[in-house]
């Protein structure tokens, strides 16, 4: 049931008399009413107070009704207008209906025709906003439908990639298991250290795999808490540490700028951030240009944002690769990667409505700028 008192109808009219009969038979029956005595002052009341329907005379001084049909479905295409015409007046009725009126009341005006007609625009505009209602929910299940196609295709392409890197990581720890059980049958201690050393780096590898399966097969929201920053770089610091403890990479980690909390989500903020760091880590491996190299960690808050900078020293990228970094799937380290940990980096600090700002020169260096709203 329609409550008739949200239902607002604006009748325009030059003649007094009829504006009266009009607002007192349509308030009546229950409905809102405004009133103007011309087109101009009707389009006024029209622009500020927006009512549904409007009931407007053809033939007026200072603008007519066919005049204020026209500015009115130019304004919104939406609201339903209604003539006033007497006998005889076709041309008019046929101007009027170019311009989409809905429907015409002729002169002597019946109030039982005037609510009849008026029924009828109600029941339209209930019915335009119900397909409207109708129309966006199906476009929401449509974009859902495709944004799951997209995620089971992505997830068919990653578990193709999986596939192919785990036959090197299998290869990998075959060799390291060799190498180890040599040591042991030779009793060679150093031998035993290179093999458990390739062991624990295809470990590694594939315990990095499965957390980025893991992050991007499955959606979840954030649950952004209060952290101590310093006690988050700190795990930072200890887990790059360990990763460093057998390379000449030297891991700097600033903390003279460091605000003291953060509002994020921790374990997503540390899987974003790990798989960049762990980025610089293979991008200094890979330069065989310099002896020493180094990865820098800071976060600092500036004005109302967290930024947290990663720069290493290593072998950089040309801008083709640069553009292509966050793409899924796309690797620069051939079959070492898997294409989707800078991906997946990326993704979480959009979550967290960020952005990441690269630069890098190739064969030098390379800084990746998070910038995270500060919401504290």
């Amino acid at each position: 049931m329609i409550d008739k008192s949200q239902v607002s109808i604006l009748v325009v009219d030059d003649e007094e008399d009829i504006r009266d009969v009009l607002e007192i038979a349509l308030m009546d029956i229950g409905y809102t009413v405004l009133l103007a005595e011309n087109g101009e002052k009707a389009f006024e009341i029209f622009k500020s107070k927006r009512p549904q329907i409007v009931i407007t005379d053809i033939k007026m001084p200072v603008m007519d009704g066919i005049e204020l049909l026209r500015q009115i479905k130019r304004e919104n295409p939406a609201t339903e207008v209604l003539m006033i015409t007497g006998h005889g007046d076709m041309d008019l009725t046929i101007r009027s209906l170019k311009h989409e009126a809905m429907d015409f009341i002729t002169k002597p005006v019946n109030v039982d025709i005037l609510e009849i007609a008026v029924e009828k625009a109600v029941e339209k505009i209930v019915s335009g906003q119900k397909l409207l209602e109708y129309t966006q929910k199906l476009e929401l299940l449509i974009l859902e439908k495709s944004k799951l196609a997209d995620h089971l295709s992505g997830l068919g392409l990653m578990m193709g990639t999986i596939s192919h890197n785990i036959k090197g990581l299998l290869t990998n720890l075959d060799g390291g298991l060799y190498v180890a059980r040599s040591g042991l049958k030779n009793n060679n201690n150093k031998t035993i250290e290179e093999g458990m050393d390739l062991l624990g780096q295809s470990v590694d590898r594939i315990k990095k795999m499965i957390m980025d399966v893991l992050l991007y097969s499955k959606e979840r929201k954030l649950n952004r808490t209060v952290i101590e920053t310093k006690g988050f770089v700190s795990q930072i610091k200890k887990m790059m540490e360990l990763k460093l403890k057998k390379t000449n990479i030297i891991f700097n980690c600033n903390y003279t700028h460091c605000p003291e909390t953060m509002f994020v989500d921790e374990e997503f903020i540390m899987a974003a951030l790990v798989n960049i760091l762990d980025n610089a880590i293979d991008a200094c491996r890979s330069d065989m240009q310099k002896k020493d190299h180094a990865i820098e960690f800071e976060i600092l808050r500036k004005t109302d944002q967290l930024v947290i900078q990663i720069y290493d020293n290593g072998c950089g990228m040309d801008s083709q690769t640069k553009e292509k970094i966050f793409n899924l799937f796309f690797s620069s380290k051939s079959t070492k990667g898997t294409g989707f940990g800078l991906y997946i980096s990326n993704s979480i600090i959009k979550q967290h409505g960020g952005f990441i700002h690269v630069t890098s020169i190739k064969e030098k260096e390379t800084l990746f700028k998070i910038i995270l709203p500060d919401e504290i």
